[in-house]
């Protein structure tokens, strides 16, 4: 009897100490649910609260301030008491209904332009451009000379030109003159594309030129290249879309940061474009890319030198007739010239071969060639 009843004994206590066991975990993961909750409610609070503005103040006014927003309209509005004081030029949040400013915020001044171009010290070398001597020799005397020996024009007494603007067919070498004459001269080379600059920043075009003139002359010596030109300076016309006010913004900025650059100073403009006939004369006039180099195709003797900067790592099989190869690439740019040699080798590696002759440059010029034309068929059919 006495062995029955302890074991009931036992068999309740397993029972109560289970379910105390079993309260505690899940009083346990009640808290850790509740807890849960919690922060999802605040997650969706925060979510569901208004975004804040970030805005430039432009002037302060007693306890009010001027703001600009990133579309550029201009507000007066109130400062909140809590806010620090401010300057003019800080950075603001401020609440989309009043535009009260709440607090200033550490937003860098600058528009972080390093993201936005391309900046770095070229490797071309002017040995690396072939056809171009006049070309060359033109640029040495504008661009090289001043940055190289600038006591020299204050000793004479005469300004050079602040920058240059390179015109031409696609593919003649333009963008390699640039890039020889920042090696050349150690300079920094920052390359901006103009369609870029209009396409992408809207709002920030201006400011975004500003900055870039900023930045050149942080790093001078430097060189600004700005390929595809005509996309920023074409000729004004009656402005009506706000894309068309915004470019014409862009452009007046890059003429007024052109105009503001002291003479002799070591910072240089070079501007790049396929169409010289539709830019606007006022970034031609006397003082700003008043000098213009013009870079034909090359000619025969061109492109022979060309052929022979881009194929002197080639293994070329003895005795290639390069005078026949040179022919057929009549009418051809130094880019092409250049598609055809990486072509001609790769004719080469798919017949497993690890020299060059002549049947694969023969073919490449045909490739190349039946390329081109394609591309321009293509360019008719959609421009008439």
């Amino acid at each position: 009897m006495t062995n029955n009843t302890n074991s009931q004994d036992k068999e309740t206590e397993d029972v109560v100490y289970g379910y105390s066991t079993d309260v505690s975990h899940l009083e346990e993961e009640n808290k850790v649910l509740r807890d849960t909750i919690f922060r999802l409610r605040e997650e969706l609070d925060r979510m569901r609260r208004s975004p804040l503005l970030v805005c430039e103040v432009r002037e302060i006014i007693d306890d009010n301030a001027m703001i600009r927003l990133p579309n550029g309209n201009l507000f007066f509005v109130n400062i909140s008491s809590a806010c620090e004081k401010l300057n003019p030029g800080d950075y603001v949040l401020a609440e989309q209904k009043h535009l009260s400013i709440i607090k200033k915020v550490s937003v860098a001044k600058q528009f972080n332009v390093e993201r936005f171009v391309i900046l770095k010290k070229p490797e071309t070398a002017w040995k690396d451009i072939g056809g171009l001597d006049e070309q060359v020799k033109e640029i040495q005397e504008v661009i090289e000379l001043p940055l190289k020996k600038p006591k020299l024009f204050e000793k004479v007494g005469i300004q050079p030109p602040k920058g240059i603007l390179l015109h031409g067919p696609p593919g003649t070498g333009k963008t390699l003159l640039a890039k020889a004459v920042a090696n050349s001269t150690n300079s920094t080379f920052i390359e901006i594309v103009g369609s870029e600059l209009v396409q992408k920043f809207i709002g920030e075009g201006a400011k975004l030129v500003k900055e870039i003139f900023e930045l050149a002359k942080e790093k001078a010596p430097s060189i600004i290249f700005i390929d595809e030109l005509d996309a920023l300076a074409a000729k004004r016309i009656e402005i009506g879309t706000s894309g068309e006010r915004e470019v014409q913004r862009t452009f007046m900025q890059l003429l007024a940061e052109i105009d503001g650059f002291k003479h002799l100073g070591n910072v240089k403009v070079i501007g790049c474009t396929n169409r010289k006939d539709i830019l606007d004369p006022a970034i031609l006039r006397p003082g700003r890319l008043d000098r213009l180099i013009y870079t034909p195709l090359p000619n025969k003797s061109a492109l022979k030198e060309i052929f022979n900067i881009h194929t002197k790592s080639m293994t070329l099989v003895k005795g290639v007739d390069v005078d026949k190869i040179i022919n057929e690439m009549n009418d051809f740019s130094g880019a092409e010239v250049k598609a055809v040699c990486t072509e001609a080798g790769y004719f080469a590696i798919r017949a497993s071969r690890t020299h060059v002759v002549l049947k694969d440059f023969l073919k490449a010029v045909e490739k190349v060639r039946e390329k081109e034309e394609m591309e321009g068929q293509e360019y008719v059919d959609m421009f008439g």
